[in-house]
């Protein structure tokens, strides 16, 4: 409401909804501009030192900036061309969530694989999920390294948003965790130290993943980790969100005292339920820090309250809390002092022991709250080589056959492949405002192309971390 005079005029919704589509629309381009020249000199900062490092004569360095100036020319004229699913060559569907799919798919221009993640807009709209997707988009933008799933491209049509990203043909922890009764003590400490690395890497970006589980603990070809799914840095799936959470805390408490069930039948019954409550809206809780529960405020310490779970599942066969339902799992995480419990027939390390319960406990005195190093100096990793550990061979090798084997993955054979017919439907990237329906402007800026993506040419790389 604004007073000019002794006038009052009301402004409405839709001239305030216009004003803020106008200042993020302003705010994203002259940021992209910025951050466009900012990785444009980096870029040509590491080839200055690479050519210094390899010892090129001046002749050869002239050469090497010809070529690169080229390649810098290519990515300005592609970054240009308008992206969107008829670009690409559907292959098989490799992955369901709640909003989306996964699917394996091949660039027809350059014939490189990808994996797709396709996410539903009504439903990013409907749930209210619009900060959740920006923030894995932005966080696979920004963490370009070797512990991060690589994101190549992003973009949008009127239905969807896309991310097409590097296909690691290794399947997930949670494959690997349903093929195998146990894991070995040193397979544990080689997948929780490349984890703890992971992990580290992306706190050190002043991100919190927040949902770290098996089923988000990628494998490349050779067998090593990568994080991915960063939708829930603020909460991605239904088992994150806010009412989840309250109707969990409705449960009442209940008598942890015994339980009939022994190590054996329990595996079974986690198995059995596992790869369903993967692909569910629902999820499983499992593997969730219990002041995120709360709602009181907590702290990237709660990623390793996670890996505390993950790495009790990898020792034992099942996580600790696991039960017949998420509202039973809520209240055993809620009274892990109770819950924690190690079965007497699988026993384990007086050291692996110590470190998990180091993991799971009091945010206040949770190992890594101080810093990743008081993490790697405890006793459970005696003999790692942290500088190395993703140069030499995993603890279980990995046998792919091509750079689109998908043997690791399951099948979805319900999914349709084809994608619409009408291509209106499809090429529109950046729509317009008479298309924009309700507040579908959120969306401005999700646009996305790495350099590597569009510069590079020829065959793709296979078996590289």
């Amino acid at each position: 409401m604004a007073t000019v005079g002794e006038q009052t005029q009301i402004v409405s919704n839709h001239t305030k909804d216009k004003a803020t589509k106008a200042k993020v629309t302003l705010e994203n381009y002259y940021s992209n501009l910025i951050s466009q020249h900012e990785e444009r000199e980096i870029r040509y900062r590491l080839l200055e030192q690479s050519m210094e490092n390899d010892g090129l004569t001046e002749e050869q360095k002239l050469q090497m900036r010809q070529q690169h100036a080229t390649k810098e020319t290519e990515f300005l004229r592609l970054k240009r061309s308008r992206l969107d699913v008829s670009d690409f060559e559907p292959i098989k569907a490799i992955g369901r969530g709640a909003f989306g799919e996964v699917r394996l798919v091949q660039k027809k221009d350059t014939g490189h694989i990808y994996a797709m993640k396709i996410l539903r807009k009504a439903d990013m709209l409907e749930k209210e999920q619009i900060a959740h997707v920006r923030a894995e988009r932005d966080i696979l933008v920004e963490a370009d390294h070797q512990w991060v799933v690589k994101m190549y491209y992003s973009f949008q049509d009127q239905q969807n948003l896309y991310l097409i990203m590097e296909f690691l043909p290794g399947g997930d922890m949670m494959t690997l965790l349903m093929k195998k009764d146990t894991l070995t003590e040193e397979q544990t400490q080689f997948y929780v130290s490349e984890t703890v690395l992971a992990i580290d890497s992306i706190h050190k970006l002043s991100f919190i993943h927040r949902d770290i589980k098996p089923d988000n603990l990628l494998l490349d070809s050779r067998g090593h980790i990568k994080l991915s799914d960063f939708g829930l840095c603020t909460g991605l799936k239904k088992s994150h969100r806010t009412d989840y959470y309250k109707d969990l805390s409705h449960a009442k408490a209940g008598d942890f005292s015994h339980n009939p069930m022994d190590s054996k039948r329990r595996a079974e019954s986690w198995k059995r339920n596992r790869r369903q409550l993967a692909y569910s809206t629902v999820g499983t809780p499992d593997y969730i820090a219990p002041e995120v529960f709360m709602q009181t405020g907590y702290n990237s310490s709660c990623d390793w309250w996670s890996l505390g779970v993950i790495m009790y599942e990898m020792l034992i066969g099942y996580p600790p809390f696991c039960s017949e339902n998420p509202q039973e799992t809520y209240r055993k995480v809620m009274n892990w002092r109770d819950t924690l419990v190690f079965p007497p027939e699988m026993p384990i390390s007086n050291e692996s022991r110590d470190l998990i319960q180091k993991f799971c406990c009091d945010p206040e005195h949770r190992i890594g709250a101080n810093g990743v190093d008081e993490i790697k100096s405890h006793i459970f990793f005696r003999g790692v080589d942290w500088e190395h550990i993703r140069d030499r061979p995993a603890a279980i090798p990995v046998d792919i056959k091509s750079i689109d084997d998908t043997s690791n993955f399951d099948d979805f054979p319900d999914i349709d492949l084809k994608w619409p017919a009408n291509k209106d439907q499809i090429r529109n990237p950046n729509p317009s405002d008479s298309e924009l329906k309700q507040k579908d402007w959120v969306f401005v800026n999700y646009t996305y192309k790495r350099f590597e993506g569009l510069t590079q040419r020829g065959k793709q790389p296979f078996g590289k971390s």
